[in-house]
């Protein structure tokens, strides 16, 4: 029998809505919509306006078939183009998934096969490379969706058109839908977005429109983010889309400032300019700022908050981000929890703390986010629950209504990510007494030499405290005495000199003997799109037994 407060107290219109993200753009154009939403060149839009675009390619996409469960693909810049898919996509229930741009036409058209692209929305620029992805989709594997091209203003380079709809003009085709009204179930795919698949087929991981509403709560909470910020887009929004901050800015009424090239220039002309105060990157390119020339930054004499994600920062970052008077937030995540899921949250004591100190703390992982439901390290064989004392080290593991719904027909490997009824995020950590999460390693990245785990990226921090490094990376490399031997492979700052030993010298006055590298190598370093090292690559160059992704 129903209790008392189950009796007449059903669910209704009235009282329950499925959570969506879509309904920060309805209520951003009411309440901020004569308030600026997207700065690009010299293109401006208002909220009222950004709504009303958003709400004419939703009504254009319908017309061409889009709905429940539709794939919709967009291979595009940080441009208004793609702040208006994030709206206009889920607002029709459909999944929008955003094509990464460095990916090569092979790859790409595997992808679309995947998840089944029924529309492609592409940028002029990309036109060499997605003719061909076209092609092989539709001869390989007998697909053959609509184009739409995106001829922006502010690109003057080369490149065909390849569909038959031009983006502008199929905007102006259509009245804008009445409202964006997001889906039915709350547990509706609103994304899928691809691993790097560097350990053979990417994984497409599916999130929902819940998960993607509370992270986007979440980025202004962990953040402490006012009304109406001022966004600078130098994270791609095609990265896990743009750690739901699409979506984060329609919520505080803020302005979208877009970026097509990520350059120190450009990033701090962009700040100058319009008063950008905050922006999202991974650690090389907080490392483009910190290391631009001074001259370049003259004129900024507002506050700027970063957030750093995509590997953990090294210290020497942090300290030059603290020295140029930038503040910087660290966050982890992975794209299978919609980007940021845990933030070292700054407690008012570390502000006195010296500036090593600081940096130790604020260069954590940290706890969970605010919506995030668990966040802890375990054993993977037992699933219980390391000590918290810093040293002993196991798996980080993430529950809660920010993960994915799973891998998109990839039941097998949805199952071993969610074994034990955790997410295992495949990076080990150790809790801190502080109960704050400070990661390790990848777990494929620990270099076992003689029986002792060596962390490759306590060596690559130890690397980064020398003023003549710009980028590093260690990896194993077999050795028939010690089993595995760290070398390190390093990128000089422009002008700047340093030789091998000079390097090592160095680094034995900060490690074990055991850790120092055994060689360093002066070789441009691999990167993705979004600054992560692609340590596989430099494994592969060393012709290593674990040359794995």
């Amino acid at each position: 029998m129903d209790n008392i407060y189950e009796q007449h107290l059903a669910r209704n219109a009235a009282n329950f809505v499925a959570l969506s993200p879509v309904s920060f753009v309805e209520r951003s154009a009411e309440i901020f919509g004569d308030l600026p939403s997207v700065v690009h060149g010299e293109r401006r839009y208002t909220w009222a306006q950004t709504r009303e675009r958003a709400a004419r390619l939703a009504a254009a996409l319908r017309a061409l078939g889009v709905g429940r469960g539709s794939t919709v693909s967009v291979m595009l810049p940080n441009t208004p183009e793609m702040v208006e898919a994030h709206y206009a996509v889920p607002a029709l229930n459909a999944v929008l998934n955003a094509l990464n741009t460095r990916l090569d036409a092979t790859l790409l058209a595997w992808q679309m096969n995947h998840c089944e692209t029924q529309v492609l929305i592409t940028d002029r620029e990309f036109a060499a490379v997605m003719a061909p992805a076209l092609d092989i989709l539709r001869e390989r594997f007998g697909r053959s969706p609509l184009v739409i091209d995106v001829d922006d203003s502010e690109y003057t380079g080369a490149g065909s058109r390849l569909g038959a709809h031009e983006y502008e003009t199929l905007l102006a085709a259509h009245p804008p839908l009445a409202r964006l009204d997001g889906p039915a179930d709350e547990w509706d795919a609103i994304a899928v977005s691809y691993t790097s698949g560097t350990t053979g087929d990417p994984k497409g991981v599916v999130t929902h429109h819940r998960g993607a509403y509370l992270n986007a709560l979440c980025n202004a909470a962990a953040w402490t983010m006012p009304h109406f910020p001022k966004y600078l887009w130098t994270l791609p929004m095609f990265h896990c889309n743009g750690w739901c901050f699409t979506w984060t800015i329609a919520m505080l009424g803020g302005t979208h400032i877009c970026l097509r090239k990520v350059e120190a220039g450009a990033i701090l002309d962009a700040i100058r300019a319009h008063g950008a105060d905050h922006y999202c990157a991974a650690p090389i390119v907080h490392s483009l700022i910190y290391n631009a020339p001074d001259a370049l930054r003259t004129g900024i004499n507002h506050a700027v908050r970063g957030m750093v994600a995509g590997a953990a920062p090294p210290a020497a970052m942090i300290e030059g981000m603290a020295r140029i008077g930038f503040d910087i937030t660290h966050v982890y995540g992975l794209t299978e929890t919609y980007g940021p899921a845990a933030v070292a949250v700054k407690r008012p004591g570390w502000a006195q703390e010296n500036l090593f100190e600081q940096t130790r703390l604020n260069g954590r992982q940290g706890a969970r986010y605010p919506m995030q439901e668990g966040m802890t390290v375990l054993d993977a064989g037992t699933m219980a629950e390391v000590p918290a004392n810093g040293h002993t080290m196991g798996e980080v593991m993430f529950r809660g209504n920010i993960v994915m719904k799973g891998y998109l027909k990839n039941p097998e490997s949805t199952a071993k990510a969610f074994e034990g009824g955790w997410f295992h995020t495949g990076d080990l950590g150790v809790i801190e007494p502080d109960r704050y999460v400070k990661l390790k390693d990848r777990s494929k990245d620990i270099i076992i030499s003689g029986g002792e785990n060596i962390s490759s990226l306590e060596v690559e921090d130890a690397l980064y405290r020398h003023p003549a490094i710009a980028a590093c990376a260690v990896v194993a490399r077999p050795d028939d005495k010690w089993g595995e031997t760290p070398v390190a492979f390093v990128e000089l700052r422009s002008g700047a000199t340093a030789s091998a030993e000079e390097l090592i010298t160095h680094c034995r006055g900060l490690l074990a003997g055991y850790k120092v590298p055994r060689e360093i190598r002066f070789e441009e370093i691999p990167k993705t799109s979004t600054g992560k090292i692609q340590k596989f690559q430099l494994r592969n160059r060393l012709k290593s037994s674990s040359a794995i992704g």
